[in-house]
């Protein structure tokens, strides 16, 4: 099993006996196993973390998968790096003996991505997900059922590179995953509490137009609740 840990990472012993919730830490652009240690610490006190690097690199910066130009991915190397990273996971649980129902993923920006591919293309794999500033990186061919899942996404009002449509697409495909309306919330805001709003027009682009084939439904924006972590 160890020739599948084939990920730079660090594991991080739990802290507490009883808690059973283990945190996958997936960086952004540039960063490195280290980065989301001390958030993560402070999300799940006492839990433990397993933290990967990931391996494609752009101008020298880590990712967990190549993309052609700024929010224009390659979607046969998401599923390849998303397939590759389910499978160190379940290596990294029965290596380091965490439970492998109990894992939960604190994502940033490109980690949130594939953070948000595990789920659509490994729906098992993880027990809930933190999201901060994710995007839609791929719609699967079979919409997974995450009702099971908890889910919270984060994202900026005026973000120049993750527009507020595109976490509301998220939010619309997490609702038509049969998954509760995830908590959500956008910064800079002083409470956003079952706001509906209606989905703007999908673009022409080709991850676009594939959402039109998901059922179409308000979205709704929730006032965050504190995952139930233990």
């Amino acid at each position: 099993m160890l020739a599948r840990l084939d990920f730079i990472h660090k594991f991080v012993p739990a802290t507490k006996s009883n808690s059973k919730t283990t945190l996958l830490l997936l960086h952004g652009t540039g960063g490195n196993e280290n980065d989301l240690i001390p958030i993560a610490s402070q999300l799940s006190l006492g839990s433990s973390m397993l933290s990967p690097r990931g391996k494609v690199l752009e101008n020298g910066m880590p990712r967990f998968f190549r993309r052609f130009a700024e929010g224009i991915f390659d979607i046969e190397d998401i599923k390849y790096r998303t397939n590759e990273l389910a499978d160190f996971v379940k290596a990294a649980a029965s290596h380091y003996g965490f439970d492998p129902n109990s894992i939960v993923s604190v994502g940033y920006s490109n980690g949130a991505n594939i953070g948000v591919s595990l789920l659509l293309l490994h729906p098992r794999l993880l027990r809930g997900a933190i999201l901060f500033r994710p995007m839609i990186p791929l719609v699967p061919e079979r919409t997974p059922d995450l009702s099971a899942q908890q889910l919270y996404i984060s994202a900026g009002l005026t973000d120049p590179i993750v527009a507020r449509n595109e976490t509301e697409n998220l939010s619309r495909c997490f609702e038509n995953t049969e998954q509760q309306s995830p908590s959500t919330v956008y910064r800079p805001v002083t409470r956003l509490q079952q706001q509906k709003y209606k989905m703007p027009r999908s673009s022409s682009t080709e991850r676009s137009s594939k959402l039109e084939s998901w059922r179409s439904k308000d979205a709704c924006v929730i006032a965050p609740e504190q995952l139930q972590m233990r």
